[in-house]
């Protein structure tokens, strides 16, 4: 299989508004050894669209953000609801993790430094005020979005740029989740909720349209 789901074929795809220009850039999320196989947030699908994201970066390497997750080191350092969260998966707090597994994945990593890392601590990019200013100040326009999960960081980054009025292409073989039901449901609500901010298109198309 080459996307994730039997419903993620069944979504409108396509650039309604071109090709994207030279103030586009292509943000990758949380590619990273954390959320590859044998960690506790293994997700399946990664290594599947792992391929795709390859493609994409070696489009522009240098228009390239990598976000990353980033755990807090210890509960103490994790604010209200989160703490819970952490009580349930304290392996993954900093003070019990390897440094390693905050890494992007090796075939990603290969890219730096010509491409650029965001680490966060959140699902969203956008909570702590940096990125914006920095997408604003390179007079960003577009942003390009792969990697995962469709359902939890990347949905929290696509809808936090919708709403700062950015122009979102989501390459629809190159996003994924642990989960296919959810990623399903996410797929088809940026293509049938959000349709005049949310583009969708597989990598090969989107390849062909920069050519």
């Amino acid at each position: 299989m080459t996307v994730q789901g039997a419903e993620a074929g069944k979504v409108e795809e396509g650039l309604r508004y071109g090709p994207p220009g030279d103030r586009a850039v292509h943000l990758c999320i949380d590619m990273q050894r954390l959320f590859d196989k044998g960690s506790e947030w293994a997700v399946d699908w990664m290594r599947e669209v792992l391929p795709n994201v390859c493609q994409v970066v070696e489009m522009f390497p240098a228009r390239t953000i990598f976000t990353r997750f980033i755990p807090p080191e210890s509960l103490d350092h994790a604010p209200g609801a989160w703490r819970r969260y952490y009580e349930k998966w304290p392996q993954m707090l900093r003070q019990n993790l390897d440094p390693d597994w905050l890494r992007l994945l090796p075939e990603l990593e290969i890219h730096l430094p010509t491409a650029r890392v965001f680490d966060k601590a959140v699902y969203s990019p956008w909570m702590d005020g940096r990125l914006h200013p920095m997408l604003q100040q390179d007079r960003v326009d577009t942003l390009i979005v792969t990697g995962g999960e469709t359902d939890i960081c990347l949905l929290a980054a696509v809808i936090g740029a919708v709403d700062l009025g950015y122009r979102v292409i989501v390459v629809s073989d190159a996003v994924c989740s642990s989960t296919d039901d959810t990623h399903d449901a996410a797929m088809e609500m940026y293509a049938k909720r959000f349709g005049q901010q949310i583009e969708m298109i597989p990598t090969n198309r989107l390849i062909a349209a920069m050519v």
